[in-house]
């Protein structure tokens, strides 16, 4: 039986341009190429999430225009449950302008669109959808009070919270006291625990601060650098899965969803965040968001062509 995760969250789409390097300020660069992918966060994990075999319940929001048309055939296609993905009317779909430099990394520009207009109401409508899942997947492209609202849905409704903070901002106690799981990276870790995180040491550091604050669980996601968990117990450290990087849109996104599927299987922490690695490393060799984003069977192959080497 397939896991059940439902996520709350963003859909974009997104406006990558392949750079050689980042344009200065004032300068006019020309690019390699341009392409048109469906992405956004919230949209990005659910696939993630369908891709890595969980039938996923998505909430959200699109305008009433080509791109939130194009966005809802590509969830729809990936299996995943539409019936609360609302089109909002005379509103345009939130879009990502994306810069991608040769050297993979990239540069982020969000119009938000029709994600602003998610609202309290929209969680109240879909609330079977989240006391139906084994987990609930949160980002932050969304308005707090929603975000806020769907949390509170999930922890009285006794379903375990995934919360990926990201864009970065502040946090109450009150909130993060109802995620079981904080999935961050080094920027978003640095901006809620007030420490900046540099290296391992920092890392550590922050993640005990934030479990200080009530999370059960935070894995703190460093890109070639690893992953570190830290809980109560104490801390476990993950290195990165060496691959050529070509773009690491999504990477983090990729990361959230593929661990979402792992806890809803009944792996262990580490053993869920170790398949995400892979998933993640997966992910960055490929351009796009959720174009980059690979198949459950391509993730086993590859775990075991690496482990066999």
């Amino acid at each position: 039986m397939k896991p059940r995760i439902t996520v709350v969250g963003s859909v974009n789409m997104d406006l990558v341009f392949r750079t050689p390097r980042m344009p200065a300020l004032g300068e006019t660069l020309h690019g390699h190429e341009f392409r048109q992918i469906p992405g956004g966060k919230g949209a990005n994990q659910a696939v993630a999430a369908a891709r890595q075999g969980a039938q996923v319940n998505f909430i959200g929001a699109v305008g009433d225009d080509g791109f939130g048309t194009f966005s809802k055939q590509c969830l729809s296609a990936e299996g995943i449950d539409i019936s609360h993905l609302t089109t909002i009317n005379g509103v345009a779909t939130g879009v990502a302008g994306i810069l991608v430099e040769d050297a993979g990394d990239n540069s982020i520009v969000l119009a938000a669109g029709a994600n602003a207009c998610l609202q309290e109401r929209h969680i109240d409508a879909a609330r079977s959808g989240i006391s139906g899942a084994q987990l609930l997947l949160c980002q932050l492209e969304t308005p707090m009070t929603t975000v806020e609202r769907a949390i509170a849905v999930a922890h009285a409704e006794g379903v375990k919270v995934i919360l990926n903070p990201a864009p970065a901002r502040d946090l109450s106690p009150a909130l993060l006291k109802q995620v079981d799981f904080l999935i961050l990276n080094e920027t978003e870790a640095s901006q809620l625990s007030g420490i900046n995180v540099i290296d391992q040491t920092t890392a550590q550091t922050a993640s005990e601060k934030l479990l200080t604050m009530g999370v059960v669980t935070i894995i703190l996601t460093m890109g070639g650098n690893g992953a570190l968990i830290t809980q109560q117990a104490g801390s476990q450290f993950i290195n990165a899965i060496k691959v050529d990087v070509v773009d690491t849109t999504a990477a983090g996104d990729t990361f959230v969803g593929a661990f979402a599927v792992g806890i809803a299987n009944g792996l262990s922490v580490l053993e869920a965040s170790i398949e995400a690695q892979y998933t993640a490393a997966l992910t960055v060799t490929r351009l796009g968001a959720q174009t980059s984003i690979p198949q459950r069977q391509e993730v086993l192959d590859f775990m075991a062509k690496r482990k066999a080497m």
